[in-house]
């Protein structure tokens, strides 16, 4: 162990003082790794953030949800789309027929939502509202800082009642805290705030925006609106141990039942599996790693040249000195650890510097971008672990024709 340990700290020794002796050659030598380790974490940061991002939005439907409506989310066929406009809305009257037949279903809910402008005294404020039937709040968990959400009762008697957004009650009411039992205005009728959402921030794939948006119930959202031209959406939970490709089955046929479509006729709604759409987020983000990583190659290759370069130049000068440890007694295996981990440590170096840009870089991108941009601890160590192995291949050569060299040549070399 005491052997390691001295090989370690001779090696740290030697990297540092060819790094204050030829400080310019060293850090070009170095540049290219810095750039290959900055290209590689930044991209990987940036995406591994932004992934998680989009899943924390995505995890707002469950995984084992279906979604039923006029358009898939994504056409991996040759339907033109022109079919799809002309394809019919999803009506409240289906949705009663699958929540009554379907027997892979948990739960259900039906869902329109229009834009409206939304009236507190003077202050108007413009947000999304939401009308929707009972069951919405055991799929997507709606969590409140304030009041109560919407009761059964209320959803089937359609009392005009509703939940808000934390931005709508910043924008109407000055703060969260004052808009339990006020009375809004929108679309020429007054609603009752009874409760206020808990603030979730921005969004990226924008699929419930919470903070922008009122939530009623669907009754009383149908006396205020034409919800047939709003498209609407049936939102299916398959059963626990039930896979979603199951409950896409029997939901195909319920449709095609509700909706009278003989044997010949093509499908006139879309069953889009929520999986599905994480899988082609998984893919899409897969794709991007490969072109990082394929930019930042480039720069790691030609930073292993300077690398192996530097170590060249380190055997050659120190040829003499590598004579006099033979001489008395070091091994070629010494020798050879010794300038295999001081290439790791210039590499390592290197990567650090590079890890320090992209830290900097993290703290820009975070305060632009709509969610925080950061560096996971697996990545921190595939750095390190790319910085070594690229030391111990670039090093690999120079330490050899260090330990092979003969001591009394060596010496009368200087």
């Amino acid at each position: 162990m005491k052997k390691i340990l001295r090989i370690l700290w001779n090696s740290f020794l030697m990297a540092m003082q060819e790094l204050r002796i030829n400080k310019l050659r060293t850090f070009l030598s170095l540049f290219g790794v810095t750039i290959g380790i900055f290209c590689i974490i930044g991209v990987m940061s940036l995406i591994y953030s932004l992934k998680a991002k989009i899943q924390s939005d995505m995890s707002s439907l469950s995984s084992n949800t279906v979604q039923v409506g006029k358009w898939e989310f994504i056409n991996s066929s040759d339907y033109p789309w022109w079919k799809f406009i002309n394809r019919p809305e999803v009506k409240y009257s289906e949705y009663q027929f699958l929540r009554k037949n379907s027997k892979y279903a948990s739960d259900m809910y039906y869902l329109n939502n229009t834009s409206a402008d939304m009236h507190y005294n003077d202050n108007v404020y413009n947000g999304n509202v939401y009308g929707t039937t009972e069951e919405f709040n055991t799929i997507q968990n709606v969590k409140l800082s304030a009041g109560r959400y919407i009761s059964g009762n209320e959803f089937t008697s359609g009392i005009p009642v509703c939940v808000i957004g934390n931005e709508v009650a910043i924008q109407l009411f000055g703060s969260s805290d004052y808009a339990v039992g006020k009375q809004i205005r929108f679309n020429n009728k007054s609603v009752m705030v009874i409760g206020v959402i808990e603030k979730e921030g921005q969004s990226i794939v924008n699929i419930f925006d919470f903070d922008e948006s009122i939530i009623s119930s669907y009754r009383f959202f149908a006396t205020l609106y034409d919800v047939d031209k709003l498209r609407p959406q049936i939102i299916v939970r398959a059963k626990n141990g039930i896979d979603n490709t199951v409950l896409i089955d029997e939901l195909r046929g319920l449709m095609r039942q509700v909706r009278r479509l003989n044997p010949t006729q093509d499908n006139n709604f879309a069953l889009n599996d929520i999986n599905m759409a994480r899988d082609q987020v998984d893919s899409v983000f897969g794709v991007l790693n490969i072109a990082g990583w394929a930019i930042a190659g480039l720069s790691l290759l030609v930073g292993g040249f300077g690398i192996a370069n530097i170590m060249f130049v380190s055997v050659r000068e120190r040829r003499a000195q590598i004579g006099l440890k033979k001489a008395i007694g070091a091994k070629n295996f010494t020798i050879l650890s010794e300038f295999l981990i001081e290439s790791a440590f210039l590499c390592v170096l290197g990567g650090a510097i590079g890890l320090l840009l992209v830290w900097l870089l993290t703290l820009i991108l975070s305060a632009i971008f709509p969610f925080p941009i950061f560096i996971a601890g697996s990545i921190i160590l595939l750095a390190l672990t790319i910085c070594i192995l690229l030391g111990v291949i670039a090093g690999i050569i120079p330490a050899s024709v260090a330990a092979r060299l003969n001591p009394v040549a060596a010496i009368r070399s200087n």
